[in-house]
């Protein structure tokens, strides 16, 4: 009987889990139709709400603003826009932190993570993996010896974790991609290696 119930939530849990999420995702997107008139609103003109029809909306706001900022001229703009954010003294710190961890998870061309490391976290015998960061100026001439920052995200949301400034010669560097080392922290470590040439 145990063997079956624990059968039948490894069935179960990943699949309500993901109908969770999803239903959480759809409306939460849902909410980008309050932006439109009541009048053009589906319960308006069908009588009844369709789920998931903010996702569509969303979706296209997205790709739409992708191709806009994508030629000439909507750079230009973009790049206008960002000049008049950064000049604002509270909204300079969030949107240029927030814009360097996604310039690198999105696009693959940001530097905010420079390299994957391994350092020691949470305590000596354990290793834990890490993200190089930018060291300030005014820290590194305080420090006696050589540091670098890191950034040891948590698991299984990167966007969360702790900022440190370690010993160089304490760190461990990884000849590994930052989406992959950010595929294993997802994860928790479930995604399989890729496979390697040679091996099986």
């Amino acid at each position: 009987m145990k063997r079956y119930f624990i059968t039948g939530l490894l069935i179960w849990v990943p699949l309500g889990i993901t109908l969770w999420v999803l239903d959480l995702l759809i409306g939460t997107m849902d909410q980008s139709l309050m932006v439109l008139p009541a009048e053009w609103l589906p319960e308006a003109w069908l009588g009844m709400r369709i789920p998931g029809l903010g996702v569509i909306l969303t979706l296209l706001v997205i790709v739409l603003t992708g191709m806009f900022g994508a030629n000439f001229v909507g750079q230009k703009i973009v790049d206008f826009w960002e000049r008049q954010l950064i000049r604002i003294p509270v909204v300079k710190t969030i949107y240029g932190s927030v814009k360097q961890v996604s310039d690198t998870i999105l696009s693959g061309s940001g530097h905010a993570f420079r390299k994957v490391l391994l350092v020691r976290y949470p305590h000596p015998q354990a290793w834990s993996l890490a993200f190089q960061t930018n060291l300030p100026d005014e820290v590194a001439r305080m420090l006696p010896e050589e540091h670098v920052a890191v950034f040891i995200p948590t698991t299984p949301s990167p966007v969360n974790g702790f900022y440190f400034y370690v010993k160089k010669s304490e760190v461990v560097e990884l000849d590994m991609s930052v989406d992959r080392a950010l595929k294993y922290i997802v994860s928790m470590g479930v995604a399989s290696s890729e496979a390697r040439p040679g091996t099986k």
